[in-house]
């Protein structure tokens, strides 16, 4: 019975890692598809799922190949489809270790993380300058994107939290 427990959860966590890699795509590219997932400001709405690792592990490779494969993807350049993942990935790993304390800090790892990230990849990968100009942008975009539609986000699913993360709760 252990051995299958196990066996449950385990497919339980990879199916939650691989729909929310997949709900990153879409996100990206219909955010894309709107002029708003690549360039100096961005606005991913995908990067409101960074707030998911308050609720599941699962939601920290679900959101790094998620964000690998979203900016394969979108044409991305290969700064960005390196190093925005594992800004991502940073970003989720700091949620995730900070969901034992207040919700109210789910944000903040993953917009630290691309707000320091991303702009060195919009002047390296890009060209885009100047540097302080893409850390404002960047940091307003994430602030949007993981602050305000992340938390809204968050307490959507903080009523469901047991049926939809039921092994975590």
């Amino acid at each position: 019975m252990k051995n299958q427990t196990t066996q449950s959860r385990s497919v339980l966590l990879l199916t939650h890692a691989a729909l929310i890699a997949a709900l990153y795509v879409v996100l990206t590219f219909l955010a894309n598809e709107l002029g708003l997932a690549n360039g100096n400001i961005q606005v991913r709405f995908s990067e409101a799922l960074t707030i998911l690792p308050f609720f599941t592990p699962a939601a920290i490779p679900g959101l790094y190949i998620g964000c690998l494969l979203a900016n394969i993807l979108t044409g991305c350049a290969l700064p960005d489809i390196i190093f925005g993942p594992v800004a991502t990935l940073i970003g989720a790993l700091g949620t995730c270790a900070l969901r034992s304390h207040s919700k109210w800090l789910a944000p903040v790892p993953p917009i630290v993380a691309n707000a320091i990230v991303v702009p060195l990849v919009l002047l390296y990968g890009y060209g885009i300058r100047p540097l302080w100009f893409s850390f404002v942008t960047v940091t307003i975009g994430e602030v949007i994107s993981c602050g305000v539609f992340g938390m809204v986000l968050l307490f959507a699913l903080s009523k469901y939290r047991t049926q939809l993360f039921p092994q975590q709760s």
